[in-house]
C-alpha cells in the first residue's frame, strides 16, 4: 500500500519572527496553538493542523498557501475585517473580486459542490491565506 496516501498532511507556514505570528494567529484568527517546540507552533482547526516554523526566508505570498473552508464567508469576513484584516483585491484573468469576494464557478477540490465564494488575507509573515464557502 502507498503510505503516502495512508499519511496525514499538515500545512507548514514560514515566520520570519515566530512572536509576532503568535500574537497575529491569537489576537486576530482566535487560534492558539496546541503544541510548541523550540522554532515552531502546532496549531488545530478541525480535525486538520498546521504549523508555523521559524524561518530566515519568507513566503512569496503569490499563492494560496493555506485555506479554510467556512461555513458563513460574510460573517468571518465581518469579524476578520473588525480585527484589523485587509482582504486582497484580485483582478486576472478568470478571477476578479468585489469587496475582497471571488465568486468561484467549480468547487476545487470538487465535494459537490458548484462554485465557492472565496477570499484571500495575509498573516503578519505574508503568507497567503484563504476563506471559502461552498456554493450548490
Amino acid at each position: 500500500m502507498n503510505q503516502l496516501a495512508r499519511g496525514t498532511v499538515a500545512t507548514r507556514l514560514p515566520a520570519r519572527d515566530l512572536d509576532r505570528a503568535r500574537r497575529f494567529y491569537c489576537e486576530v484568527l482566535s487560534l492558539d496553538p496546541v503544541d510548541e517546540r523550540p522554532g515552531g507552533l502546532l496549531y488545530r482547526c478541525g480535525t486538520t493542523e498546521f504549523a508555523l516554523f521559524a524561518s530566515s526566508g519568507g513566503s512569496p505570498g503569490t499563492f494560496t498557501q493555506m485555506g479554510w473552508a467556512v461555513e458563513d464567508l460574510d460573517e468571518i469576513m465581518r469579524e476578520l475585517r473588525a480585527r484589523g484584516v485587509r482582504f486582497e483585491e484580485v483582478d486576472v484573468p478568470g478571477l476578479r473580486t468585489k469587496d475582497g469576494v471571488a465568486e468561484i464557478e467549480g468547487n476545487y477540490p470538487s465535494k459537490g459542490f458548484t462554485g465557492e465564494r472565496a477570499a484571500w488575507f495575509r498573516d503578519s509573515e505574508g503568507n497567503l491565506l484563504g476563506i471559502g464557502q461552498p456554493t450548490r
